[in-house]
């Protein structure tokens, strides 16, 4: 892909990892139970938000790159819902 944007697809995957993200850091039970687990489980999820900025920094536009680098995830998140939305 030469032309930078994100298709629908990866939009998608994109805002389900950040809601993913959010999840967990809200799982209060969770937390309380096994703040091991919680924190396992945002490792994870941390990482596969590195993993899709790289695998797709070439095509990444810039306000989105800006704030996934600058771990702005909740601006990421809405950006990347009022993409999709403007589709």
């Amino acid at each position: 892909m030469n032309q930078r944007g994100l298709n629908s697809d990866q939009l998608n995957t994109l805002i389900e990892l950040l809601e993913r993200r959010l999840e967990v850091i809200g799982d209060e039970a969770l937390r309380d139970s096994d703040p091991d687990e919680q924190l396992s489980q945002l490792k994870q999820v941390s990482e596969a938000i590195t993993v899709f900025h790289k695998g797709n920094e070439e095509v990444l536009p810039n306000r989105l790159k800006h704030f996934l680098e600058s771990c702005s995830f909740a601006k990421a998140l809405d950006w990347a819902k009022e993409s999709l939305e403007q589709g």
